[in-house]
């Protein structure tokens, strides 16, 4: 009847994980073909302390894949998603970050993916629809700081789903406070496969990938913009991505 840093039974968790993680592998595995790599490198990460930063392009099927990919990890099984039996004794320390007006939708599928390791936060930039500008609620970095120092936690500094999207500079504030090893992630494909939400299937056989990149070299005491602009460049969505991009486009 162990709990996690939130109140949440680990068995709910590994319930979830196993639900969630079976309905997903569908879409990602069967009707897609998801290849992964660098995925060895999870092997030599601390138990916490953690943090992925990533591009977005759905809203849960992203944090689906990852998922998945750390809990084949944890059994060792690297670069690839085969039999998902891996489910079964999932990795439950890891959290991911989430805007909490996504998480207040109806239906029941947020309500498990809050279940299954959600951290919510306030968007400081936009709510209901509208441009904004809040302070960043202290209660939201404190959470994302307690996941950390009980296990790992998956980002989207962009917060958006739009490729290019800026960069928002919390990400870097709580890097800068909590000093935690930074790994980056790519994903491609999701848009293409995926409604936004990530639930409906657009086009089958479409090849997706996630690649996990080794920890990146941080300098704690640079500016929050300096380690934004690493962060983007390592996740491909920097200008000169979007360069590249459109040159190819145009092509």
């Amino acid at each position: 009847m162990k709990k996690d840093v939130f109140g949440y039974y680990v068995w709910v968790k590994r319930l979830l994980y196993a639900t969630i993680g079976l309905f997903s592998y569908i879409g990602l595995n069967v009707r897609n073909r998801m290849k992964v790599k660098g995925s060895r490198v999870l092997a030599d990460l601390p138990d916490s302390n953690v943090i992925f930063v990533s591009n977005h392009q759905t809203y849960y099927r992203d944090v689906a894949a990852m998922l998945h990919v750390i809990c084949a990890a944890k059994w060792k099984m690297y670069d690839g998603l085969p039999h998902p039996f891996y489910l079964f004794w999932p990795e439950t320390k890891v959290y991911y970050v989430a805007a909490e007006e996504t998480m207040k939708e109806s239906g029941w599928l947020p309500r498990l993916f809050t279940l299954a390791g959600a951290i919510t936060v306030k968007r400081t930039w936009r709510s209901n629809g509208k441009d904004v500008d809040r302070e960043v609620d202290t209660a939201d970095t404190q959470k994302i700081d307690l996941a950390l120092s009980h296990g790992w936690v998956i980002t989207f500094p962009q917060g958006t789903t739009r490729a290019y999207a800026e960069g928002r500079k919390g990400t870097a504030h709580i890097i800068k406070k909590n000093k935690p090893v930074v790994v980056p992630v790519v994903i491609n494909g999701f848009r293409r496969a995926f409604d936004k939400h990530g639930l409906n299937l657009k086009k089958k056989g479409t090849k997706l990938s996630v690649t996990i990149k080794p920890p990146l070299n941080i300098d704690y005491e640079a500016s929050a913009g300096d380690i934004m602009d690493q962060i983007m460049d390592a996740i491909e969505q920097s200008d000169r991505f979007r360069f590249r991009h459109y040159t190819k486009l145009d092509q």
